[in-house]
């Protein structure tokens, strides 16, 4: 039987620290100078006193020390603090000025501390700033435990060919706690740092305070979430400042690995970086892809060859990161430009930064893995071995991401058909299938395209794709292998 005092001791915990995390919101609404906006720090303060009496009730009724956790204890905690922390985050949603049903608001929760992005408020530019700041903060906080979750969890969990970066953590099997405090801290440290430039670059450039600090922390997140309807063609078009190649670039950064940022800050070894063959490899192909889709926008829309080049930059940045920004519905582009857009979401940034998507990593496993296989049928006698970053790449590594690419696509096809059963029609069905699955955000078409809204899906349909979200971020197996009956034999 599993021990489960390690895991409600760290889940409650977390959920404690949800509700002192919560005073930031509390005091915006406090200090705003429209009276009809000082409506949610009741909210804030119920959800957050639930927060620390539950969360901190269970943590010290679990009280003890943790001498380790082992690999099915590493399972069972990801999963459940994951759920834990957006049925608590959900609260302030719920309990607010803005009536959200508790389906809309743990939809919401879930698209914020997974960093999709996609959202069911209508009329941003006139919601309570303090939901506004909660719904950011909650994709930050998403994306530091995405981080930490890469580096010091799956490797050691074994998921998805996560093993791979193992040596580039620490050296674990069982266990996985015992440096996870200071390398935790380092990574969070660096968070913090590059989105403070973020936050003074969009403040220089023309942006309040306030939207400055929403929008850097959603955009080192990958998240998406913005405080407009226009999200951030609302600054394009009343900015006379080129914000979006500013996000673009910081998109772009918080789709590094954050481990080779640490190895760089630490060790004065900047080169790692650009020489890891993942970054290398995500760089070239982001290079390609905003090359063809300038090209498009250029042909296509007679513009200036700048203008097409800030469009694609953007908005090729903004998908294949899984931010999910949106300055154009590029959704009316054309089907080429549909069908490029719908690929892309699925791509991701690399493995160990803030983005989604199945990773850049996987793919060159997969290539390198159909590479090996046409030269060992060209020369069966031959003795070849696949590489990654120049060491060889393990039988169980093949395994796993291949299982990873089945399960992903296998999800996606359940989902998507489950969301047509909700009488959605087939481009809103499918495309909302990879946004969920793929942690993106907007979809395409009408209904939740880059201009759009999930607001009028069924209610079905959004716990649905909550529950899409939560698998695609939590990299699929972390949850099956729970959900599994020999998980729970001795």
């Amino acid at each position: 039987m599993i021990d489960l005092r390690p895991v409600f001791l760290v889940t409650g915990a977390l959920v404690a620290a949800l509700g002192v995390a919560m005073a930031p919101a509390l005091i915006a609404d406090l200090l705003s100078q429209d009276p009809a906006d000082q409506k949610n720090w009741a909210a804030f303060a119920t959800a957050s006193f639930i927060c620390l009496i539950g969360g901190g009730g269970v943590a010290a009724a679990s009280w003890g020390r943790i001498q380790s956790i082992t690999l099915r204890q590493g399972f069972l905690l990801t999963a459940m603090s994951w759920i834990a922390l957006v049925m608590f985050a959900a609260l302030p949603f719920w309990l607010g000025a803005l009536n959200m049903s508790y389906t809309d608001a743990f939809f919401e929760a879930m698209s914020g501390l997974t960093t999709t992005g996609s959202t069911v408020i209508n009329g941003l530019d006139d919601a309570p700033p303090a939901l506004l700041l909660w719904r950011s903060m909650l994709q930050w906080f998403g994306g530091v435990g995405i981080i930490i979750m890469a580096f010091a969890v799956l490797p050691a969990l074994r998921v998805g060919g996560m093993q791979i970066f193992k040596s580039e953590a620490w050296d674990t099997t069982e266990k996985f706690v015992a440096n996870a405090a200071q390398y935790s801290s380092y990574l969070s440290l660096i968070y913090i740092a590059l989105t403070s430039i973020c936050f003074v670059f969009l403040w220089a450039f023309g942006m309040s305070a306030f939207d400055a600090a929403n929008h850097a922390m959603t955009t080192v997140a990958t998240g998406g979430f913005s405080t407009k309807d226009a999200s951030l063609g609302y600054f394009l078009s009343t900015l006379d400042a080129p914000i979006d190649i500013v996000v673009s670039v910081f998109m772009i950064i918080g789709s590094l690995p954050f481990g080779l940022f640490l190895i760089a800050v630490l060790r004065g070894n900047f080169s790692r970086l650009l020489g890891d063959s993942q970054v290398r490899f995500f760089l070239v192909l982001l290079g390609v892809l905003v090359f063809f889709m300038t090209v498009f926008v250029f042909d296509r829309f007679n513009t200036n060859l700048f203008t097409a080049f800030r469009l694609a930059l953007f908005n090729v940045t903004s998908v294949i990161t899984g931010t999910g920004y949106a300055t154009t519905a590029y959704d009316n582009w054309g089907g080429l430009a549909i069908g490029f857009f719908f690929c892309l979401m699925f791509v991701g940034g690399c493995a160990g930064s803030t983005s989604c998507g199945m990773k850049i990593f996987r793919f060159q496993v997969v290539l390198a893995a159909a590479r090996l296989y046409a030269r060992r049928l060209a020369h069966p006698h031959g003795v070849f071995v696949a590489k990654y970053n120049a060491r060889p790449i393990g039988r169980d590594v093949f395994i796993s991401v291949l299982s990873f690419f089945f399960v992903y696509f296998a999800s996606f096809a359940t989902l998507a058909v489950l969301l047509a059963a909700c009488d959605l029609d087939p481009l809103t069905a499918i495309s909302a299938a990879g946004t969920a699955i793929a942690n993106v955000g907007p979809g395409l078409g009408p209904v939740v395209g880059p201009l759009g809204n999930f607001s009028s899906l069924p209610d079905t349909a959004k716990w649905l794709m909550s529950i899409g979200m939560l698998f695609g971020r939590l990299e699929f197996f972390t949850i099956l292998v729970v959900l599994s009956p020999d998980f729970w034999r001795r």
